[in-house]
């Protein structure tokens, strides 16, 4: 069962790499950039000040902080227990793929990059939808996308890429609960 899970993981991220064609190259290596995205985080960040005041911004930078570290660490706990090669790495897959990106980690499940825009988009679209409706959906159609670079790179299986953004709604899901009691806990002191 799960050698075929497998098999059908690497024959569906085989067909998505190469969908890509040269022209998009550039693109996707910009989307999958840690720090394209740093305008993004600063406006969100703004959004949050603006709506919630300088007060609880503190609350947001430090709760973010720990979100993304907490995020980060158990990505890396999962990749060195599982130890399942990047489609980079892989024997018999590096051969078959339309592109592969100059830096190839040794590890793949699961993605870092899915479980961080995840949990960022999670967190910060509840955080923001009384005043924002539409926002959460920007931000998980934004997720999808990060992710899907994973695939375009070629350093993520599909699997990495679910888990990762199913283990990245959860802990948004926490860092957010946890926020909600924060604020209301901070609040409650500062009256």
């Amino acid at each position: 069962m799960i050698d075929k899970l497998i098999q059908l993981d690497t024959e569906l991220f085989l067909f998505l790499n190469n969908l890509g064609s040269p022209t998009w190259d550039g693109l996707w290596l910009a989307i999958t950039a840690k720090l394209t995205f740093v305008p993004l985080y600063a406006i969100l960040l703004y959004l949050l000040y603006k709506k919630f005041g300088l007060r609880s911004l503190l609350i947001f930078v430090v709760v973010i902080a720990l979100m993304i570290t907490f995020t980060d660490q158990v990505t890396n706990l999962f990749k060195r227990t599982f130890e399942r090669p990047r489609p980079c790495r892989a024997d018999g897959v590096m051969d078959q793929m339309r592109f592969i990106a100059e830096r190839c980690g040794k590890y793949g499940f699961f993605s870092g990059h899915a479980s961080n825009s995840m949990a960022a988009a999670i967190f910060a679209g509840l955080m923001l939808r009384t005043y924002y409706k539409n926002l959460v959906f920007i931000l998980l159609l934004w997720s999808a996308v990060v992710a899907y670079s994973r695939i375009y790179v070629g350093v993520h299986y599909p699997l990495d890429l679910i888990c990762g953004l199913t283990f990245g709604a959860i802990s948004g899901f926490m860092f957010y609960k946890l926020t909600l009691y924060l604020l209301k806990r901070y609040n409650k002191q500062g009256d």
